[in-house]
């Protein structure tokens, strides 16, 4: 499973590529298959993200999770402090997509 992330323009938020936009919620993201760099290349042009890049990613019964620790922390938040990390259902978190 290959997914797209990045960060948004404005916020700097880290946001996932959800087939129609992008989300904070890497819940949200869609595998891209082999569009990946062409979809980078599009949302790139148009200035909807920043520093996109695609990861390898396992499908579990939570949703996509990223393979690599790096991505999971920019996905999840702080492993050291789990009241801290990002929850799908946290009204604080913004429920967007770009």
């Amino acid at each position: 499973m290959q997914l797209l992330t990045g960060n948004d323009l404005k916020s700097g938020a880290v946001i996932w590529w959800t087939g129609r936009g992008w989300s904070r919620h890497v819940e949200d993201a869609v595998d891209v298959g082999d569009q990946g760099e062409a979809i980078l290349a599009a949302e790139d042009g148009a200035r909807r993200v920043n520093g996109g890049y695609i990861i390898t990613a396992e499908n579990t019964p939570d949703g996509p999770r990223p393979s690599h620790i790096k991505d999971r922390i920019r996905a999840l938040g702080p492993t050291v402090r789990p009241d801290l990390t990002l929850k799908p259902a946290d009204p604080a978190a913004g429920d967007w997509v770009i």
